[in-house]
């Protein structure tokens, strides 16, 4: 039995904005599945972030600073429950999938940090962010398997061009997001049929050199057009430094 037919957990978060550094989870999904028909067992939670959420992330994910004030969970007690899940994953040597997952990996590593809880890094024992692993994140490897495919390639776009059924207006949600990404990679690995014979660490190595390769030359080209704002970071699955993660690749 080939990787995708075993058990997958997908991780996906909405939060107040983009900023990985100075932004907070509002919701988080981790939805564990055996490969494509299994049936998908959820854990979804609804944080209060403890400031105020901006319009303009409200009008994206539908959650009110009023919503999540009075409904949602301390942090410390979401955010714990969330670490210990995905740890406990990455332990078991099962893989996490996410689109464009560096994000939502490295706005959690720093909630957890600010809310004194103990790091991804920390609870699995690693001392670098490419060691979070095995991760698998189908922006990543579509990117390398289709560099030059034009068009966009936000979650919406990626599922249509691998023949994946979505409702639209479902998306930005992080549990629809979760089983979206995670029939995506189901269908990537149809067209793709190599990927299904890759051993999961191979997996992750090739998608550490795949990021920093599309990430140095996408740098490049946006510095060459005097573009220095929110440059992607070669790091990956956790940034190795400079400007916080954007989200710009997720969701629909």
């Amino acid at each position: 039995m080939d990787w995708l037919e075993d058990t997958m957990i997908g991780f996906d978060t909405e939060t107040t904005g983009v900023n990985t550094s100075t932004d907070r989870i509002v919701t988080a999904a981790v939805i564990s599945r055996q490969g494509a028909d299994g049936v998908p067992d959820r854990r979804t939670w609804l944080i209060d972030p403890g400031v105020e959420i901006p319009i303009g992330a409200t009008a994206i994910h539908g959650i009110t600073t009023l919503r999540a004030s009075a409904e949602g969970a301390p942090p410390e007690e979401a955010l714990e429950e969330i670490a210990a899940t995905l740890a406990e994953t990455l332990l078991s040597g099962r893989p996490i999938v996410g689109f464009n997952v560096s994000f939502d990996l490295a706005i959690l590593e720093a909630d957890l940090a600010r809310h004194g809880l103990s790091t991804l890094t920390q609870r699995i024992g690693v001392a670098s962010p490419s060691e979070i692993r095995p991760i698998v994140d189908p922006l990543v490897l579509d990117r390398h398997l289709t560099q030059w495919r034009k068009g966009k390639r936000k979650l919406i776009d990626l599922c249509e061009a691998y023949g994946v059924l979505v409702n639209n207006d479902s998306l930005h949600s992080a549990d629809a997001d979760v089983l979206a990404t995670l029939d995506l990679l189901v269908a990537m690995g149809r067209v793709h049929s190599p990927l299904r014979e890759m051993d999961l660490q191979d997996l992750h190595d090739l998608q550490i050199t795949a990021h920093r390769t599309w990430a140095e030359s996408f740098r490049a080209w946006l510095i060459s057009r005097g573009r220095t704002d929110d440059l992607p970071d070669p790091g990956w699955p956790l940034p190795a430094g400079g400007p916080p993660v954007a989200h710009t690749a997720q969701g629909g």
